[in-house]
């Protein structure tokens, strides 16, 4: 019996081609574009491939047409504000740097397409996400796409295992170049947009603008000290919120050596500098685990990501239910809390968590 696989559509190359593909290896597709927020209550314009749009949607739709297949919209606003960007800025409140791509993918992509998929019989959902999903005897899979300059499977870590056992990822099989390649020969119109850079509500990368929209006044946004790492001052800063770990940029302190962010301590309001040697760490905690094998198979050392342009280093993890404690085999830089961090064995992912707290 054949099939079917709802495809998650945003209107851009990827996702229209991973319809296409479906199409192509005879599956009973449904397009399905998720409505995740207003542009205009967010109060800016939308960034060139941004999601959401009116133009996007409308391509969407066009691809559907031209591949013959249905086409819905639904809207998730409340749940994506809910998921995403209230913990976006939560998480900016506590000194963290969030990475809302998590929460979207798991909760809203994942999460809310399947419920979808439930009420439109639908066996499957399939995304434009560049990672494979291999499904054997042994179970189901998440490796690396095959284009490792595209590879999203950074950003995947989070969706659990019952959830991937019913997902196609179509797109990771081939470069980028060649899905845009297939995109002209369909004649889409969405071949050679694009892709968007950044975070999609966020306008042009202004963290802090979300959260003045939302929480004015919020405690993040209001100066405090600059130290340096022995407890010096140094000057006052904007607000924690326009900092991150590793960050070189915005403090207005002339020093004789580059000063980078060292640490974030909402608590003072401060933030500590230090040398680029000052960044480097060995051992970090580790929450809101999600393991996409069993726990007594993780490896003694794996690959591990902290960020997602991060090459990984080899390290070991200390599992402990839903947390752990990771130790790098050498030190690295810039670990910081409210990012991810992702274990591999080669090219698959065994899972992931939330950085917690810098140990050592």
């Amino acid at each position: 019996m054949t099939k079917r696989v709802l495809v998650g559509m945003s209107g851009g190359v990827d996702s229209s081609m991973a319809a296409a593909l479906l199409r192509e290896q005879g599956y009973d597709v449904i397009g399905i574009t998720l409505k995740l927020y207003d542009y205009a209550k967010l109060n800016f314009e939308p960034p060139d491939g941004g999601c959401c749009t009116i133009d996007l949607i409308n391509d969407a739709r066009l691809v559907c047409d031209r591949l013959g297949v249905p086409h819905y919209v639904i809207d998730l606003q409340r749940a994506f504000e809910k998921t995403v960007i209230d913990d976006f800025i939560n998480s900016y409140s506590h000194g963290r740097t969030p990475n809302p791509c998590i929460n979207c993918n798991r909760f809203i992509k994942w999460g809310e397409m399947l419920k979808t998929a439930d009420k439109l019989g639908c066996d499957l959902v399939a995304t434009g996400h560049y990672a494979r999903v291999m499904k054997d005897e042994a179970g189901v899979r998440l490796f690396k796409a095959v284009d490792t300059g595209k590879d999203q499977s950074y950003a995947l870590w989070g969706i659990p295992l019952e959830a991937l056992n019913r997902t196609i990822l179509p797109i990771g099989l081939f470069t980028k170049a060649e899905i845009r390649e297939k995109a002209r020969k369909y004649g889409f119109r969405n071949a050679d947009r694009p892709d968007s850079q950044e975070i999609c509500f966020v306008p042009a990368g202004d963290y802090a603008a979300i959260i003045g929209q939302r929480r004015r006044g919020d405690s993040s946004l209001q100066p405090g000290p600059i130290y340096d790492v022995r407890g010096n001052k140094l000057g006052e800063h904007k607000g924690y919120a326009y900092f991150t770990i590793g960050q070189r940029k915005g403090f207005g302190i002339a020093e004789g050596v580059p000063l980078y962010v060292t640490r974030i301590n909402p608590d003072d309001q401060s933030i500590t500098v230090g040398t680029r040697d000052h960044l480097l760490a060995r051992q970090f905690s580790l929450i809101d685990i999600n393991l996409l094998i069993k726990p007594e198979e993780m490896p003694d050392e794996v690959d591990i990501k902290i960020r997602y342009r991060h090459g990984g280093g080899r390290g070991h993890a200390e599992l402990a239910g839903y947390g752990a404690t990771v130790t790098f085999d050498q030190p690295e830089r810039a670990i910081t809390p409210g990012q991810s961090a992702v274990f591999y064995d080669g090219d698959r992912v065994l899972g992931g968590g939330v950085i917690d707290r810098v140990l050592d």
